[in-house]
């Protein structure tokens, strides 16, 4: 409903600015390093959000970057976290480490951010994995057009064999990681197949 709101920097502090526009001042609960993104009070800001609405309470929830919001959005949609929870899980980490944990399925280090125990990190890693390696389905700009060719024959072949998408891509980024990437595209499915 409100995609952004860009204001004079009436107040900040760590978990909450005002913005005053044209005389009406709106408070936005904020992440640490959305903070630390801020410029000094008395200048403009702009801030994405995102409103949070109850039967008995309204919010606004800002964010520096597109990054940080679309994070926001995926762990409020996790059963149990709620925006509260979501704001501070953000504020003990940032969206691409999140992201990779996630994806590598590390309980451990995700339970190094305030507030997430070990059930909360295997919930979070269960409802966010699929979603995490599906947004990187169309991603593999990593790749020259040689490899271009035979990776999309690699993946299609996974595929064959009954792995989705986004895992087939998944563990192909991983070959590319440590090197692997090279060979027939046999040798390239028999190594992704090491990965999955």
């Amino acid at each position: 409903m409100i995609d952004s709101i860009k204001g004079l920097l009436f107040y900040k502090d760590p978990s909450h600015v005002v913005l005053d526009m044209n005389g009406i001042r709106l408070k936005i609960s904020i992440t640490a390093s959305t903070y630390n993104a801020l410029p000094e009070k008395g200048f403009d800001a702009e801030l994405l959000t995102y409103f949070n609405v109850r039967e008995d309470l309204m919010e606004l929830y800002g964010f520096g970057n597109a990054e940080e919001r679309n994070m926001f959005t995926l762990l409020n949609s996790i059963s149990g976290i709620g925006p509260r929870s979501a704001m501070n899980i953000l504020s003990g980490s940032n969206p691409l480490e999140f992201k990779k944990n996630i994806i590598a399925g590390d309980v451990k280090s995700l339970t190094t951010i305030s507030g997430i125990g070990p059930k909360t990190a295997k919930r979070m890693i269960v409802e966010l994995k699929e979603k995490y390696v599906d947004e990187d389905d169309d991603n593999m700009d990593f790749m020259n057009a040689e490899e271009d060719g035979l990776v999309k024959d690699a993946v299609i072949g996974l595929m064959a064999l009954g792995y989705k998408r986004g895992h087939a891509n998944h563990a192909i980024r991983e070959l590319e990681a440590t090197g692997n990437l090279n060979g027939s595209i046999e040798t390239i499915i028999k190594k992704a197949l090491t990965k999955l």
